[in-house]
């Protein structure tokens, strides 16, 4: 256990609703509107918290778990990950398949959480949740596999951050496409456009929102809180791998790893702002399309 890894778990808690606003702000800016304030989502969260909670007649304990479900993953998740060069909380061979099980875990309490509700409604985004991750996981797994396999490492704390520039100039091309495919199922993971529209309430095309429609008040704060760290733990993988920092605890090293965060939040305001949310017909074509990126990315650097 590395006690030091607490800092930047404890700096996600506190600036992951920030990541959401400045990918508001970004969106904002490319539609030409002066858009939400940059903290918004922390005025929500508190809005919602100091709310109360109305459950349905129908729902048993599984709908109310599923809201402390969320954050309780992703904050999991982020002792798992290593952080501007801090070394992860917990770190063992294999850790990121514990990653990839817990955020697997937090989806499917909520799933059961929507179903419990008795709505087909939220089932049917149950549903399409369920269809997609099953898809969106095993290509995060390839993505993962890859990156351990140039870094000769099998924990997260040695695989982020451990790439040099010596490794893309022996693996540049398989490591930009696992950058294109990790990027896609990020998005992805994340119910982001175009795979899925967070601001929409159209009904026939919406997935986790759906999911979240009988939850109120705190819950719905701890959801959106969840997912916002879920988003932040991810995005902290993806800069990790591309913008490894100085080994070890730095000023140097915090100051690269938020720079990456910030400018990946730009990156997804950019990609929401300037390409349409697909079909849903057409999202499994998406998410395969990661897939064999990672795949031949995996092949590149076994030969």
């Amino acid at each position: 256990m590395n006690p030091w890894g607490l800092a930047p778990a404890a700096g996600a808690l506190l600036l992951a609703p920030l990541f959401l606003g400045v990918i508001h702000r970004t969106k904002a800016v490319f539609a030409g509107r002066a858009g939400k304030p940059l903290f918004q989502v922390y005025f929500d969260l508190a809005t919602w918290a100091r709310k109360g909670a109305v459950y349905s007649r129908t729902t048993t304990w599984v709908f109310r778990l599923a809201p402390l479900a969320s954050p309780a993953a992703s904050l999991v998740a982020l002792l798992l990950l290593p952080q501007g060069g801090f070394r992860a909380v917990f770190s063992f061979p294999g850790d990121f398949l514990a990653l990839i099980f817990v955020l697997s875990t937090s989806r499917f309490l909520t799933v059961v959480g929507a179903l419990d509700t008795g709505s087909s409604f939220e089932g049917m985004g149950a549903s399409r949740e369920a269809a997609f991750s099953a898809l969106a996981e095993p290509v995060l797994l390839l993505c993962l596999a890859v990156v351990a396999r140039e870094a000769g490492q099998s924990s997260l704390s040695g695989i982020v951050g451990s790439l040099t520039g010596a490794d893309w100039q022996r693996a540049g091309p398989a490591l930009v496409l696992v950058a294109a495919s990790f990027l896609a199922i990020l998005l992805a993971e994340n119910a982001r456009i175009p795979v899925d529209d967070p601001t929409t309430h159209l009904e026939l095309t919406m997935i986790h929102e759906v999911m979240i429609l009988d939850h109120g008040g705190p819950d719905l704060a701890l959801l959106t809180y969840g997912a916002a760290l879920k988003l932040w733990a991810l995005g902290a993988l993806l800069t990790g791998l591309l913008l490894p920092g100085p080994t070890g605890p730095s000023l140097l090293g915090g100051v690269v790893f938020l720079t990456g965060m910030l400018v990946l939040a730009v990156v997804i305001g950019i990609i929401e702002s300037t390409i349409a949310r697909l079909r849903l017909d057409r999202v499994p074509q998406f998410l395969v399309g990661a897939g064999a990126f990672a795949v031949l990315a995996l092949a590149l650097v076994m030969r």
